[in-house]
This record gives C-alpha cells, structure tokens and sequence, in this order.
C-alpha cells in the first residue's frame, strides 16, 4: 500500500510539473510574437526596481492596511510552500515528517511560524472577500470586470482559504505531533475520543487534498490573473526606465521626413512598405505582452484614471485585460494551425475601441499607479498611432491641428510671420 501511495504522488507530481510548464512555454511563446524591444540596459537599477517593486511592493504602501494584509497573503504564498519541500519528500520516499527528527526543536519553530503566518492568510483572504462581494469597493463592481474576471479572484482567495485550512488540520489530527504546535494544538482537542485509524485517516485526508490542491493551483495560475504572482518579477525588472511622458520617437517617420527633405538618402532598391503603431498585438512589443500577461486586474490604473473617473469609456483595466485575452485567442490559433492565421480580428477595433482610444489623455496616471510596473499608455499610443497614420481615423479637430502644424509649425491657423501680430492689437 505504501508503495502504491509513492507511485500514486510521483505521477501527481510529474503530470503537475509537466503540464505546467507546457503551460508556461506557451505563455513565453505568445510574449515573444511581438516585437523586438531592447530593456536590458542599467542592471543595477532593474535589479533595485525588481526588488523593491515586486519584492518590496513599494507601491501597495501606498494604502499601508491594504499592503500589508497583501504582504501577509504573498508571505503565506512563497513561505508556508517551503513546507511543501518536505510534503514532496515524504510522498517521493514513502517518509512521514522527514524534517521532524533531523531539525528537532527548530522544525517546531518552524512549523508554528508557518501555522501563525497560515492563520494570518486566512484572515486577509476572508477580509479581501469581505472587500470585494459584501463592501463592493467601486473599482472591484466595474463592467470590465464582469464574468470571469470577478469568479477567478473569488476562487484564489477561496482556494488559499482551503489550502491553509487543510494545513492547519493536518498538523492537528497528526498523533506523531501530539498537538505540540501553537495553531494546530488548539484545534487537536475537536478530534479528540477518535480512534488513531480515524485520526490517521483524516490526516491522510488532509495531506493528499492539500497537495493535489497545491499542484491544481499551480495549474490554474496560467489561465488566471493570479500568473502575476510569478511574472511580477520580471516585469518589474523589464519595466521601462525612461521619465514617465517622455514620448518614443518612430524612427520609421523621422526617416520618412528625412528622405523627403533629403531624397539622396533614400535607400535604393524597392523600398519595404512601413507600418505605424500597432494593429494587432503582434505589433506590440513584447514588454507590452508580458504587461498584459502580469497584469493583477486590481484597477488601480483605472481608479486613478481622469477619463475613466469623468464617465468615459477609457479603462486602462480593460487595455491590459482585452490585450492578454487576444493574445490568447491567437496563441490559440498558432496551436490549431501552427502558424499565425488572419482569422478577420485585430486588436484594434474587435477588442478595444476608437472610443476608449481617443479618451486617453496621456498623463500617465494610470502608470504611476501599477504596482508592477505595467504601462497601459504604451499599447494605448501604439494603437492610436495605427488608428491616425495607417487608417487615417483622427477627430475634425485633431486632424485641423496636424494640417497647421504640416504648413504653419504650430497648432495655430496663423502663418510663422504673423504670429506676433496678436501684440499688436
């Protein structure tokens, strides 16, 4: 029996760890269809913003109650799943505890800080719960989180919920513990009068349903907002390093003007046809890809947006959210075809509207607010540039405006030589 029980968690664990990152190679995959974008200047400052952005969460301190019930929940993530190591050991080598003996007093100190840190996460996840189904915080009732979005943040904060609880039974219906840890030995006296095949049983109970939790959550990470989790890391360390507002000049048009002004320098032969801005999302680069892979869908973006917060259409939520979920509908197709198929969809238009685009004030808002390091304002210029220089799709006034600067230099209907005359009145 023993041995069907390690056969039983080895193949868990392989088909667990295999479907993952089958999983994850996909995801990488649909990232790197967009465009080449060199971010690997200034490693010291990436590594700084890394650990202090997605490490750190420098931003979430912003609301210090919130970041912190935030901290505890990451904490409980990444911590209590050092305890998984030792799970995994006892299932692969048929052992109960393989830690209990060899670190002796440590390993109760170290159990009883997990079981205080796994209290601490069940506590937040219920709070959060209690934020977003029962206080319904304004930017957690949104339209653009209807459906999907709102269940699958439900289900992580209900899953991290079970997994801790599973946690916490475990420990207190293990007899070899005999009730010695702080959280599990107040709960130990519930099972008490039943027999040790009964207590045996439900620890048992508790430690299979808390791996195969742990290896189903895993697998879910890819299909959810919660990927964040692990791409939060790079993302930071990738982020965009130029001053917020500073503009990317397109080589392609400054060269446009240059071989007009200078057709010598005109390179011969047949000239490439040239795109501007952004259709698709393989018109993106990839940074922009990987913001919309690592996107929390918390909308703060969207809370401190002034379009948003005056009634307009414009949700920079919606940007990264709509983004990731082409980029899947195409990685869909690569699965399907092997290659990119034109299936009469684009980004542009199918997904995110004129509308929503032309909203855009530009004042990055919603990038100072991103607590990893997302910029929605990126994929929102590239495709208003698609939208005004490839389909020539621009309001009266904008295209009054560009028509003065092509012949006057300025946005003003006046000549260069007349421009002073307003003094003269």
């Amino acid at each position: 029996m023993e041995y069907i029980a390690q056969v039983a968690f080895i193949a868990l664990a392989a088909f667990g760890i295999y479907w993952f990152s089958r999983n994850i190679l996909r995801i990488r995959r649909n990232i790197l269809l967009g465009k080449d974008e060199m971010l690997n200047d200034r490693s010291g400052e990436r590594w700084k913003n890394m650990l202090l952005m997605a490490v750190g969460q420098k931003k979430m301190f912003r609301n210090v109650p919130v970041a912190l019930l935030h901290l505890i929940v990451y904490a409980g993530f990444i911590i209590i799943n050092i305890e998984v190591l030792e799970i995994v050991l006892d299932g692969a080598l048929g052992t109960h505890r393989v830690f209990m003996e060899p670190l002796g007093r440590f390993y109760t100190f170290l159990i009883n800080a997990f079981e205080l840190l796994a209290l601490a996460v069940i506590v937040a996840c219920v709070i959060f719960l209690v934020r977003r189904n029962i206080i319904k915080l304004k930017r957690f009732i949104s339209a653009d989180l209807d459906g999907w979005p709102r269940s699958d943040a439900n289900y992580i904060l209900i899953t991290e919920i079970v997994l801790m609880s599973l946690f916490l039974i475990m420990n207190a219906a293990d007899s070899t513990v005999n009730g010695r840890f702080l959280i599990s030995g107040e709960i130990a006296p519930l099972f008490s009068g039943m027999s040790d095949s009964t207590l045996h049983t439900i620890e048992r109970t508790a430690w299979w349903l808390h791996i195969i939790g742990i290896f189903a959550f895993l697998n879910y990470l890819p299909y959810s907002k919660h990927l964040h989790i692990m791409l939060a890391f790079p993302n930071a360390y990738y982020a965009r390093l130029q001053p917020m507002g500073q503009m990317e000049n397109m080589p392609s048009v400054q060269n446009e003007v240059l071989y007009m002004m200078q057709p010598e320098l005109a390179p011969t032969g047949e000239a490439q046809p040239m795109k501007f801005g952004a259709k698709d999302v393989q018109d993106l680069s990839w940074k922009s890809l990987l913001d919309a892979y690592s996107c929390t869908e918390c909308g703060r973006c969207s809370a401190a947006c002034p379009a948003n917060l005056t009634g307009k259409k414009l949700s920079p939520r919606k940007i990264m959210m709509d983004t990731r979920d082409r980029l899947e509908e195409v990685g869909k197709h690569i699965d399907a075809a092997g290659n990119i198929k034109d299936d009469g969809k684009s980004l542009l238009h199918d997904y995110i509207t004129v509308e929503e685009l032309r909203a855009c004030t530009t004042c990055n808002a919603c990038v100072q607010e991103c607590p990893v390091g997302i910029s929605p304002l990126h994929i929102i210029l590239e495709l208003r540039r698609s939208l005004v220089m490839e389909e020539s799709n621009a309001p009266q006034e904008w295209n009054g405006m560009f028509s003065n600067i092509e012949n006057n230099f300025a946005p003003w209907k006046f000549s260069p030589e007349e421009r002073d005359a307003w003094a003269q009145s």
